[in-house]
């Protein structure tokens, strides 16, 4: 375990895929469980609700942070995204389980060589080496908008994956699209830890007060544009009330539409700039856009996944809700 540079903490930091390893191959002498959280850092109540899950599930858990710049295109905020390790470490240090005695067994901090032996650069047709696409899945809802993120994200979790040896991994359900992708990659790859059932997609943790998506983006609102940032999640419940009162997926996403353009217009009122960048419906299976005269009753309980986007300044949220089943891909 190498310490050299790094904040004191009481949780061993492995900075090495080798030296992870030995620790890890203890685990499976002694036949323990291992959960698996993979963060970018900058660590919310979110980010400390899966871990929460996984001390919970698994004897033992490991938290990786690691800001990817392979799901970073050449014009996002690879340089700017905040990394705030020392409280990072606090927090963790802070979190437990006291009727189970559990705390975060170990955090994964490898440096970008570590992870990408043969470079890495943001530009997808500058870039050498293995990478990972999971193929007519990653195109639809966030990557119509961000063509290279699915590809940099199934790649660095593959890795992540193989490294960590997790029987459990944990993700939010506030990137839903990525969850499922990988519970797909995990299947198609005939991964084993985890398998798709051990990799689970967790309720999104939000403000109990407007109830914002936590998300480590959210920092760079201005006090005036965080109060606009729960618009994407109550025009998402707006749709989600008229397609259970029976209307088609058209006027659920023009209701949501024009909630978001009300408050689009509050908002310049007060020198706010907003933006709506998408709202949709998708299959949960195929993330195929929904037909426009689609009904919950024609749909039953097939779980639907209604999602969106919108710039608040210049801090791009996203959110979703699960129409149908929810149970059966999140929880």
């Amino acid at each position: 375990m190498s310490s050299s540079g790094l904040p004191p903490s009481t949780i061993p930091i492995f900075t090495t895929v080798g030296s992870y390893r030995e620790w890890r191959r203890r685990a499976f002498d002694e036949r323990q469980t291992v959960g698996f959280v993979p963060t970018m850092g900058a660590l919310h109540d979110g980010h400390l609700s899966l871990v929460k899950r996984s001390l919970l599930d698994n004897d033992l858990t490991v938290v990786s942070i690691f800001v990817n710049p392979a799901q970073f295109a050449p014009h996002e905020d690879l340089t700017t995204y905040p990394r705030t390790l020392p409280r990072d470490l606090e927090l963790l240090t802070a979190l437990s389980i006291p009727n189970l005695d559990r705390t975060a067994s170990a955090v994964f901090l490898p440096t970008v060589q570590e992870m990408y032996p043969s470079g890495i650069d943001q530009d997808v047709t500058n870039q050498r080496g293995t990478f990972i696409e999971v193929k007519g899945y990653g195109h639809q809802m966030e990557g119509r908008v961000r063509p290279t993120f699915f590809r940099g994200v199934a790649t660095v979790v593959t890795k992540l994956f193989n490294a960590i040896e997790p029987t459990n991994a944990y993700f939010g359900q506030k990137d839903i699209q990525q969850g499922l992708l990988l519970r797909r990659l995990s299947r198609d790859l005939l991964l084993s830890h985890p398998d798709p059932a051990h990799l689970h997609i967790i309720p999104t943790a939000r403000d109990p007060k407007d109830g914002l998506a936590l998300s480590s983006r959210n920092v760079y609102l201005s006090p005036l544009e965080r109060q606009f940032a729960p618009t994407l999640y109550s025009a998402l419940k707006e749709a989600q009330n008229a397609w259970s009162d029976g209307n088609d997926k058209s006027t659920c996403i023009r209701k949501a539409v024009e909630r978001i353009e009300q408050k689009q217009r509050e908002a310049s009122g007060v020198g706010v700039e907003m933006k709506l960048d998408y709202v949709e419906m998708n299959h949960s299976d195929s993330f195929d856009v929904l037909e426009g005269e689609a009904r919950q009753r024609s749909m039953g309980d097939h779980p639907i996944i209604l999602s969106g986007a919108i710039w608040v300044g210049r801090t791009r949220l996203i959110d979703n809700v699960i129409l149908g089943d929810e149970h059966t891909i999140v929880g």
